[in-house]
């Protein structure tokens, strides 16, 4: 996270370390607010800083070794500044809470995913306890947290697009996961609420707003309600909003009268990321998903029959416990197949507490390995060609400014390139205008990027 830091040395500094997803994004953003409400400056120099918060990612296993090692790192700075505090908030806390602390003396405060609301007035009470007890250092109860509009909040994305979270937690029940025992079952923003943040964002200049939850699909269904059209079209009418996108969609809810909005309404932009995990019907049963090979494969031409402009995204899983070679396969298939614009793959990761984690058959790490280069091997072959198609043709892009390769080169997004996973378009001619959507013209396609000039003034 890069924010500018204040010179006055009276002011406390902490520095924010921010892991995982863009839901954790967005609550490290909420307690950047709340400690800037306190008073609180940020610093990219953990060496000057007065206190560092890594927020962490417990959902699979190297995203939880990332996660120590990070704390550790951090924990060194104690040995030069006694006087640091060192706080762990997020999923990493609220799913092994009591372990961290057994094993981590070195930190200060361990705050889960319900708690770091409290964030400020947590440190300013670090160590201090009534006569006769210790300081107590873990606050991580079961998680009933949502997010509102009131609360304080610091964008750290862009100073033009921004993500906001609509609801926390998750309705589905897959046999891998482990979210909803971290962070709930699905709790929903009201629309009004997910609205007005939308518009205090617009004011300060964002164009670009990334609507997030577990499942955007599910958004609502707790109140007993499909609440995401909506939504939108509520967020639509917000003068100023240029583009909103959407991720993570499940492919169960894709509904007729949606595609009929997203494929008509000119902010929506057509991007969407369409969580499929497998193409085997053995294992998707086995992952307890309500999907087969055929109803996504059915969802993928029948979003494009209806949104020829689409892009879709999605994410794969290998090495799922009883994975064969066959299913396999299968998955490389699937993919060869249907040509998806953006695709992630990932190692299974055995995690307790999950259905999966007790299955047998078990897949050996160096097979997961070779399984997941082949299927990015052969994704990268694919986005190459289906980026080819781009060049000569003329689409607009959101700048932002000077790559971090080069400041002779500036960088974007087409509306089909979600911030921060997928590529982006190098900007090396005509008159660039940062924050602005703009025409620009293909002039190259690489693997996952793209290179081009601009073609229109701003607008």
């Amino acid at each position: 996270m890069q924010l500018n830091r204040s010179a006055t040395q009276q002011e406390r500094h902490v520095h924010l370390i921010s892991l995982g997803c863009s839901r954790n994004r967005v609550d490290s953003e909420v307690m950047l607010g709340t400690l800037f409400g306190k008073g609180w400056k940020h610093t990219d120099d953990l060496g000057a800083a007065d206190a560092v918060i890594v927020n962490t990612c417990g959902f699979i296993g190297s995203a939880k070794q990332e996660s120590v090692d990070t704390i550790l790192e951090c924990a060194e700075y104690k040995k030069t500044n006694p006087n640091l505090k060192l706080v762990v908030t997020g999923c990493l806390t609220q799913r092994y809470k009591n372990q961290l602390a057994d094993n981590l003396p070195e930190v200060d405060l361990f705050i889960g995913t319900d708690e770091f609301t409290r964030l400020g007035e947590l440190l300013d009470n670090v160590g201090v306890a009534p006569s006769g007890t210790s300081p107590r250092k873990v606050f991580a109860k079961r998680t009933h947290y949502l997010y509102t509009d009131a609360m304080p909040r610091v964008n750290t994305l862009s100073q033009y697009s921004a993500y906001v979270k609509v609801a926390e937690g998750c309705q589905h029940n897959c046999s891998f996961c482990i979210i909803p025992a971290i962070r709930g079952r699905l709790r929903s923003r009201p629309i009004d609420s997910v609205v007005s943040e939308v518009e205090k964002l617009v004011a300060d200049g964002v164009v670009e707003i990334n609507l997030i939850a577990q499942d955007l699909a599910a958004y609502g269904r707790d109140r007993g309600h499909d609440e995401l059209l909506p939504l939108l079209k509520r967020l639509v009418k917000v003068d100023g909003l240029r583009w909103v996108r959407l991720l993570y969609i499940y492919p169960e809810h894709i509904s007729d009268e949606f595609l009929d909005f997203f494929a008509t309404e000119p902010k929506i932009v057509k991007y969407l990321d369409i969580p499929m995990q497998h193409a085997s019907d053995r294992i998707l049963q086995a992952m307890k998903r309500d999907v087969t090979r055929e109803f996504l494969t059915a969802t993928i031409r029948r979003v494009r029959e209806r949104v020829p402009e689409v892009a879709i995204r999605t994410s794969v899983m290998v090495g799922f416990p009883g994975e064969s070679e066959a299913d396999f396969q299968e998955l490389l298939g699937f993919v060869r197949e249907s040509k998806i614009d953006h695709l992630g793959c990932f190692q299974y990761s055995k995690e307790e507490g999950t259905v999966a984690g007790r299955m047998a058959a078990q897949i050996d790490d160096e097979v997961k390995a070779q399984r997941q280069q082949e299927v990015m091997e052969l994704q990268k072959e694919i986005s190459a060609q289906r980026l080819q198609d781009f060049v000569g043709k003329s689409f607009p892009v959101l700048t932002f400014g000077p790559s971090e390769e080069s400041e002779l080169v500036w960088e974007g997004r087409l509306a089909i390139q979600a911030p921060e996973v997928d590529g982006k378009i190098y900007l090396t001619d005509g008159d660039v205008r940062q924050g602005a959507i703009q025409q620009v013209r293909i002039d190259e396609a690489h693997e996952y990027d793209l290179v081009g000039t601009v073609v229109s003034s701003a607008n």
